[in-house]
């Protein structure tokens, strides 16, 4: 017996988990050949067996439109392997060693401090990461956050109403928000402040609980303001610092905050530096190459 099965708008990714292991097991148990091609999926065996599997299909395909418990019970399964996060849109796995330690690093420790150059992942995974944990109702919002260094976060002189002024400096945050939230979602949890995105200014005098907090192009911070965003953190929250130390757009007489950490909190239990590097790139794999130069120039 052969039977297709319609899956467009669906990402297997998110069906199947990753590499395939629930299509796996599914064929394992169902004693089927499953296969993907372009948006349909075929099954292919005995009548009844074939019959049985195209209603577990099924079953998942309802399961991961059915809000976030359904989610969560996804999560639960694909955390037996750290490479995974598991979000509404996409299923996102870790291209390197690197990205594999820094996911495992968000989950065991309290603060986690990225520093890598373009390409590594840091904000994508951070953001999936939060996406994840909000979904698995671990935390109850996400913050993210960035410094507006090139308006030297003082925004006022910029044309536009607020929203206008800082959207050039957080729309990469906004981007990897589109990747892993459908747009409808991202709009809700805006309007309710589930998801905040906010200039690191709009951070001084506030108390995170129950938060995923993401601070990205940390490297763009002064000393007092990297002080004042740790500073911020409340019970049950997750920190994470992203930020490429060779590309400081501070004036030359303004030492950056991320640099500082690097020796002021490297012994402190409950955080953990991940240093990422070419060999982490996910992008074009000429970025690589890039990177390389720009090291072997300075080095």
């Amino acid at each position: 017996m052969k039977v297709s099965i319609p899956i467009s708008g669906h990402d297997p990714t998110v069906i199947f988990g990753c590499n395939d292991r629930i299509l796996q097991e599914l064929q394992n148990k169902y004693n089927v050949i499953i296969t993907m091609r372009n948006d349909n999926i075929y099954l292919k065996g005995e009548d009844r067996e074939v019959r049985e599997a195209v209603q577990a299909i099924k079953k998942l395909m309802r399961s991961t439109h059915q809000g976030d418990d359904t989610h969560a019970s996804i999560q639960r399964q694909e955390e037996k392997d750290g490479s995974c996060v598991t979000t509404p849109k996409r299923l996102i796995k870790a291209k390197s060693q690197g990205q594999i330690e820094y996911l495992a690093a968000v989950d065991t420790n309290d603060i986690v401090i990225s520093i890598g150059p373009a390409g590594t992942g840091k904000t994508y995974l951070g953001v999936a990461k939060a996406v994840s944990y909000l979904m698995a109702r671990k935390v109850e919002r996400i913050i993210l956050t960035r410094p507006a260094v090139e308006a030297g976060e003082s925004l006022g002189f910029l044309p536009g109403d607020i929203e206008e002024k800082v959207d050039p400096y957080l729309r990469p945050l906004y981007d990897a928000l589109n990747d892993f939230l459908p747009f409808d979602r991202i709009k809700k949890y805006l309007s309710m402040k589930t998801i905040e995105v906010a200039p690191l200014a709009y951070m001084r005098g506030r108390t995170l609980n129950d938060s995923f907090i993401i601070l990205d192009e940390a490297q763009n911070t002064t000393d007092m303001q990297m002080k004042m965003f740790l500073t911020r953190m409340g019970w049950r929250s997750k920190v994470v610092v992203t930020g490429d130390i060779t590309q400081v757009d501070l004036p030359t007489n303004v030492f950056s905050g991320l640099v500082e950490i690097q020796h002021l909190l490297k012994n402190i239990e409950g955080i953990q530096f991940i240093y990422l590097n070419e060999k982490d790139v996910v992008r074009h794999r000429l970025v690589q190459r890039i990177i390389k130069a720009y090291e072997n120039k300075t080095s």
